[in-house]
């Protein structure tokens, strides 16, 4: 397979075929920030993950003020991805070069034309008036990753499921995978959560919420672990994340 060039999703794009026409008009992707124009609940902001091997994730964790306060049901909407958005998993680009959001199944989510021009809106930021560059430390970030290494078995989306602790530092550490693309854990002090996929290859991406940063004794980054993570592999019973050099970032002992 052929590697795909996934800085080429940043850009300011118009969104076609989306079933849920309420839920935006414009995706707009820099580097690893995510905003969601036009939707009824205002702008949307969040996060995102892609990789050279086409997996894609989105994450919605913000919203604008203006729409919060004063639409009813935005207060809610502002804290959950669209979920049109949540069954994106994969990209590719279509014959003319643009790209294509895809499911589970490789079917079309969505197509992306560029060249969108948002329309301000109320708390709108400045950057999202401008179109993304795509800069270096942007094709750094989202080079390819090391492939798994021969002496971990890949751990696919239904193997990491599950509850999983560090094997050392405070004891109330923890990383919990969801079936539903969810994941929460906890370094001993803060509650952290955001979005997860897995696919071939022993791929991970995860994306990361905003969280307090209360201080405590023996902390384990646990959220640090899983958003630096591009693999997941099974050694035994541990599972081990590495990042895209190879180097491991953690380890963790199912739970349940």
């Amino acid at each position: 397979m052929t590697p795909l060039a996934p800085e080429s999703l940043i850009g300011s794009w118009t969104l076609v075929d989306v079933a849920d026409p309420g839920a935006g008009k414009i995706l707009h992707l820099a580097h690893g920030i995510l905003h969601l124009v036009g939707s009824h609940c205002g702008t949307l902001g969040g996060a995102w993950q892609a990789n050279s091997e086409g997996a894609f994730l989105a994450d919605i964790s913000t919203a604008s003020t203006a729409a919060v306060e004063g639409i009813p049901g935005c207060e809610k909407a502002s804290q959950e991805t669209p979920e049109w958005l949540r069954r994106v998993t994969a990209y590719q680009f279509d014959g003319a070069g643009l790209p294509v959001l895809l499911n589970g199944q490789n079917h079309v989510v969505a197509r992306l034309i560029p060249g969108a021009t948002p329309t301000p809106e109320p708390d709108m930021a400045d950057s999202v008036l401008e179109p993304p560059v795509i800069t270096d430390e942007a094709r750094r970030a989202l080079a390819p990753a090391v492939a798994l290494p021969a002496t971990l078995v890949s751990a696919d989306q239904r193997q990491a499921v599950g509850r999983w602790v560090p094997a050392r530092g405070h004891k109330a550490a923890y990383l919990e995978f969801a079936a539903d693309g969810e994941w929460r854990g906890s370094d001993g002090c803060n509650d952290e959560s955001g979005r997860w996929i897995a696919a071939a290859g022993g791929t991970l991406l995860a994306t990361a919420r905003p969280i307090t940063l209360a201080f405590c004794t023996g902390s384990v980054p646990v959220g640090q672990w899983v958003t630096t993570a591009r693999r997941a592999g099974l050694d035994g019973k541990v599972l081990v994340l590495l990042d895209a050099r190879g180097d491991e970032t953690g380890r963790l002992t199912r739970t349940n």
